[in-house]
């Protein structure tokens, strides 16, 4: 297995141009698919419920007759709730308190203040009024994605959050349903596709209109993300799952491994990086690799994976360690090192950043507090973890004073005027004394 995962040594001199080709990720969109997804937005814009029926019943093999069973009760999701076993509810009941205690912390509140002349500035905090919650029902079923999107919502404030989720051959996963009672979901609809983001876009009879969509999906659903972008906000388009490993070399190699192979396993286009100074270490992770690989259920999906897009990295410092991660820009970041706070001071790019040999990644997919829902393809650069802040606007507020008018309408008036647009100088003008 390892003679086909990729060796990297930062002194070699074609170093960046070997990093950059790892790194590049396209997208397996196409003309095709694009038009596809546009046609099934114009006709969901058309057409409304009947064509999110007729998508629903093509895709997904399900035989749904009318709008009414286009809906998830509320009545079924506190009974999935109220039969799951002890065990899953304790779990996430603690992920939930968590996450939600986590977001807390994230409230934006309002503020103003008065200046001298008694003019008042300010900034009005609001939340969103509508949210929509996609989750993904296909090969997988992810309630952690449930929580992760919707408590925040909820603790911002939103009105209403509407959760789709597939259920491909009519089948309901129970867990997800039970999450999202626990979540505080409003309304739930049976519907998954880019039919699902088209009706949450636009509205049909049944399925409301909001104003952001949040939550992964497949090449259809992202796509259908971005081509509604405007007439909705959307969280962000999620590329492949990423980790990014900073080791010293005193970690348990089969820690790193199984930490690597804890992304590997997402899929085939998943990326996982290891970097270390210590050659020595590179190898006895390789030879974890090797040993552990045959006891994973999803061995060949790991395979795959680090053969095509994984990474062991020489380098000569964990300096130089933190500006090769900056330059990757990762989703999850480890720092399993011995002493993670200093190095965390050289980190500017990553999602979420994992500090001490204790720390594993997944302890953050599900119940550490911060959201999951982060950055990928090198998107931490400019963008942040999904959270509370999302799901709330920011108004400015402006409230002059006779005196402030004044004051500013001189400036006002100047810069107008020197800018030829003479009505809004003249409207400044008449407020002066």
């Amino acid at each position: 297995m390892t003679k086909s995962i990729t060796r990297l040594n930062s002194t070699d001199t074609e170093f960046n141009t070997q990093l950059q080709s790892l790194l590049a990720w396209e997208e397996s969109s196409d003309n095709e698919i694009h038009q596809r997804v546009l046609d099934i937005i114009a006709n969901v814009r058309k057409n409304g419920d009947q064509a999110v029926i007729d998508y629903t019943n093509q895709f997904d093999h399900c035989s749904i007759k009318n709008s009414a069973q286009l809906e998830i009760s509320q009545e079924q999701l506190k009974s999935a709730w109220d039969n799951l076993p002890t065990d899953k509810a304790e779990a996430l009941e603690t992920a939930a308190s968590r996450v939600r205690a986590y977001a807390e912390k994230q409230k934006m509140e309002s503020w103003q203040y008065t200046e001298a002349d008694g003019t008042v500035l300010g900034q009005k905090v609001t939340p969103l009024d509508r949210a929509g919650l996609y989750v993904p029902g296909g090969k997988a079923a992810y309630p952690s994605s449930v929580l992760m999107n919707a408590i925040p919502a909820k603790v911002a404030g939103v009105r209403e959050l509407i959760m789709v989720v597939p259920t491909p051959l009519g089948v309901t996963n129970e867990l997800v349903l039970a999450a999202a009672y626990l979540a505080g979901v409003d309304r739930a609809f049976a519907v998954g596709g880019a039919q699902a983001v088209a009706a949450l876009a636009y509205g049909t009879e049944t399925i409301p209109a909001v104003e952001k969509i949040v939550g992964p999906g497949n090449i259809y659903v992202a796509t259908a993300k971005k081509l509604v972008f405007g007439q909705v906000g959307i969280d962000m388009i999620a590329g492949p799952s990423e980790i990014l490993i900073i080791c010293d070399g005193k970690t348990d190699p089969d820690w790193i491994a199984m930490d690597l192979f804890s992304q590997a396993e997402h899929d085939e286009d998943a990326q996982a990086i290891l970097l270390s100074d210590d050659a020595d270490f590179l190898d006895a992770v390789a030879q974890s690799i090797d040993k552990l690989l045959p006891e994973m259920e999803r061995a060949e999906i790991i395979k795959a994976s680090l053969s095509a897009r994984g990474a062991l990295i020489k380098v000569a410092s964990l300096e130089e360690a933190a500006q090769v991660s900056n330059t990757i820009a990762p989703e999850h970041l480890e720092l399993s090192v011995e002493d993670p706070v200093a190095l965390c001071e050289h980190i500017n790019n990553a999602g979420a950043i994992f500090m001490g040999r204790y720390t594993a990644e997944a302890l953050g997919d599900y119940c550490a507090g911060p959201n999951h829902v982060l950055p990928t393809s090198g998107t931490a650069r400019f963008s942040s973890p999904l959270g509370v802040y999302d799901f709330q606007k920011r108004s400015s507020l402006i409230f002059c004073s006779a005196e402030g008018a004044n004051t500013l309408g001189k400036t006002a008036s100047t810069l107008a005027r020197g800018e030829s647009l003479t009505a809004h100088a003249r409207s400044a003008e008449y407020r002066l004394k």
